[in-house]
């Protein structure tokens, strides 16, 4: 089965609505939260952000809560049973039974029937509560350590500490008015109890119950400019990176319990990271055809040379090797040396693809704008 893709999110090309902060009435995003998606034999040829494979079975999630599923390699399409109608922006299914995936909201979903149908055990109402409650626990510990201070210069900075996350508390409150528009982005398991799903604004939530239970894990990594997640990936020896903006990289090697900021030489936002078939490389990649590519888990890297200047969306391994990357206007790149030099095909179409799986053997299928397509291994099209 191909290595899972780093990317995870609604792409380029409606990343900044996605993000964008307009206040929605609370009851229209209620709204959407509550709804169950509508039954529509358009649900394959819509939006779709990213694919997922569940054992055999192809999965893709999208707009107005559409998800989709598929086990004759993408030939047909099946409607999945899905308690909102919220946009879906990210699945992963560390088993073929069970699948996660997440959207605008906040929400996070759940299905133990891969993927056929879907419970809900998260939303934006109930994380912002938990956001609050953690910087609410911090700021009070924060207290309690300025007033134990002697140092000058130790309660100096500790006051500027105090200000900060008071000013994030002020923040998130607002938010929480407002109602839960944050996204969540993307979403990553290590096996059917432990996952992490990521979003915007540094959003991060933690499970060791398979969902039954999620926490805020904000403090595991410093982010103190509250920069998007945009996505989360687990390369081939078990290293998670999260591609941020302002080219900043993060990694954990103990399954998202702590987190390093990675240095890159790029200050544009990461859209993803993706593992080669070789151990401690890694390709990052984003805006305007930007690749880094580095052999040793992101301690140096080197750009890699594009014919292209659009946005790199999305990426994913194939089990010979083959990396492919997609992004805007049907720009389709693939790798048959670990990401050292790509070549490029544009699809006639010129419609922007968020993310890719290559079936091996069976070509790769391409979701985004047009909903799924099936191409041969280069993007071209093909008949199955």
């Amino acid at each position: 089965m191909a290595k899972r893709s780093a990317l995870k999110t609604v792409g380029a090309f409606c990343l900044c609505a996605a993000l964008a902060p307009v206040s929605l009435p609370v009851a229209a995003v209620g709204d959407v939260l509550e709804t169950p998606a509508m039954e529509t034999d358009l649900a394959a040829e819509s939006l779709l952000l990213n694919t997922a494979q569940s054992g055999d079975r192809m999965v893709a999630v999208g707009e107005r809560g559409h998800i989709i599923y598929s086990d004759d390699f993408g030939q047909t399409w099946i409607q999945a049973e899905v308690p909102v109608r919220a946009t879906l922006t990210g699945v992963y299914f560390p088993t073929p039974e069970k699948g996660w995936a997440v959207g605008h909201g906040g929400v996070i979903l759940h299905s133990s029937d891969r993927g056929e149908t879907w419970v809900k055990q998260l939303d934006g109402f109930e994380g912002q509560k938990k956001i609050i409650a953690y910087l609410e626990k911090q700021i009070e510990k924060k207290k309690a350590e300025l007033e134990a201070a002697e140092d000058p210069d130790e309660r100096a900075d500790l006051r500027f500490e105090l200000e900060d996350i008071e000013f994030t508390l002020e923040d998130a409150m607002a938010d929480a008015e407002a109602g839960p528009w944050q996204p969540l982005m993307d979403v990553w398991f290590a096996d059917e109890k432990r996952g992490l799903a990521v979003g915007s604004y540094g959003m991060i939530f933690l499970t060791t119950d398979g969902g039954k239970t999620w926490k805020n894990h904000m403090g595991a990594i410093n982010n103190p400019r509250r920069f998007n997640f945009n996505a989360i990936s687990q390369t081939a020896d078990g290293a998670l990176f999260l591609a941020v903006e302002a080219g900043i990289v993060h990694r954990s090697t103990d399954k998202g319990e702590t987190w390093v900021e990675v240095q890159t030489p790029y200050d544009g936002s990461f859209f993803g990271v993706v593992g080669t078939s070789k151990p401690d490389q890694i390709l990052a990649f984003g805006l305007r055809g930007n690749i880094y590519r580095s052999e040793n888990l992101g301690d140096d890297w080197s750009q890699i040379d594009t014919d292209i200047d659009r946005t790199i969306n999305s990426g994913n391994v194939g089990d010979n090797g083959d990396i492919v990357l997609v992004a805007n206007d049907g720009a389709i790149l693939r790798s048959t040396d670990d990401g050292k030099t790509f070549t490029t095909y544009t699809r006639p179409s010129r419609q922007s693809f968020v993310d890719v799986l290559v079936m091996e053997g069976k070509g790769l299928l391409l979701v985004g704008e047009g909903g799924a397509v099936l191409t041969d291994g280069s993007g071209r099209d093909f008949t199955p």
